[in-house]
């Protein structure tokens, strides 16, 4: 009898969640509904400014746009299901449901990646060859750049939930963490996990490292052409347009690394921290990092509000 228990294919898993405490379960709903209303409006409000600003229809301003839409859609993929499961007895989530929300949790995660990448590579092709950059970063080429970089971010995650799809999960559908996330999902399989495993190891590890590479080239490069400019205005100039994008990166890969270049976690609150700092604070802190270091966008913002009140 136990063995036919064992061997059922589950249904449906549970999201154990940051608290098991029914205290913390209202204050931890305050807490993230005030945060994702944030995100959404503060990466709301760059989108518009961009849009409606013809100073900004620039390469920078185009990709930083598209940051704040998948910002959105990244953070949309994991809080509004944290808040109805603070607000619920049962945690559950189906089958497609947790497979669904790791697709996109993939997908979106990635996108952010190469975006920040190709962010990177705009900004040394402007410090270090300003002269070709309208023809370099064409509106064409940039088209091309976000087509490649969806492309390859979905068709990566596709991979690793065709790889999900043919295990079988039994023995536990309790999931130790938040959301569903891949290596939680590996570790209740009752099947073989290797080809998974050496999928990660491979193709994941390339995925996550290229693009943070592409940024490590670049800012090194930039870094090469801005101790060669003779004036100190020069620099503090050449040094402004990267520091909001340096601190995205930093707060974004930093959190990344800790939790995926490691042995598979156990899922403590360290991890669980980790992953609220790339899914959920990264996504809200951006429209911040950016609007208050760059003038450019400062003033967007408030001609925008200025039409609003008009």
């Amino acid at each position: 009898m136990e063995r036919v228990n064992q061997t059922i294919s589950v249904s449906e898993f549970i999201l154990l969640g940051l608290s098991s405490r029914p205290e913390d379960q209202k204050p931890l709903f305050a807490l993230f509904f005030t945060m994702y209303l944030v995100t959404i409006t503060g990466n709301l409000l760059i989108i518009l400014t961009i849009c409606s600003d013809p100073q900004l229809q620039t390469p920078m301003y185009f990709f930083l746009n598209i940051l704040s839409f998948t910002d959105i859609c990244f953070s949309t993929t994991i809080v509004p299901k944290m808040l109805v499961n603070f607000l619920s007895e049962k945690k559950a989530i189906s089958y497609a449901g947790c497979l669904t929300q790791t697709y996109f949790l993939y997908a979106w995660g990635t996108t952010d990646s190469c975006i920040l990448a190709v962010m990177a590579i705009d900004r040394y092709v402007a410090i270090c060859d300003p002269f070709h950059y309208v023809t370099t970063m064409s509106h064409r080429r940039c088209t091309l750049l976000l087509a490649f970089s969806c492309s390859i971010s979905h068709l990566h995650s596709l991979l690793h939930i065709l790889l999900l799809n043919r295990l079988t999960f039994c023995y536990s559908n309790i999931i130790h963490h938040f959301l569903c996330d891949i290596n939680p999902l590996l570790k209740m399989s009752c099947t073989s996990t290797f080809v998974n495993e050496l999928v990660i190891k491979t193709e994941g590890v390339v995925i996550l490292v290229t693009p943070f590479l592409f940024i490590s080239f670049s800012y090194i490069r930039i870094l090469i052409a801005v101790i060669k400019i003779p004036s100190a205005s020069g620099k503090r100039k050449a040094f402004s347009t990267c520091g909001s994008h340096l601190t995205v990166v930093a707060f974004f890969y930093g959190s990344i690394f800790y939790e995926y270049l490691q042995p598979l976690p156990s899922y403590t609150i360290r991890d669980q921290v980790a992953t609220i700092f790339y899914t959920v604070l990264s996504s809200m802190l951006n429209p911040f990092i950016y609007s208050l270091r760059n003038n450019d966008l400062k003033w967007g913002l408030r001609k925008l509000m200025g039409r609003r009140k008009s």
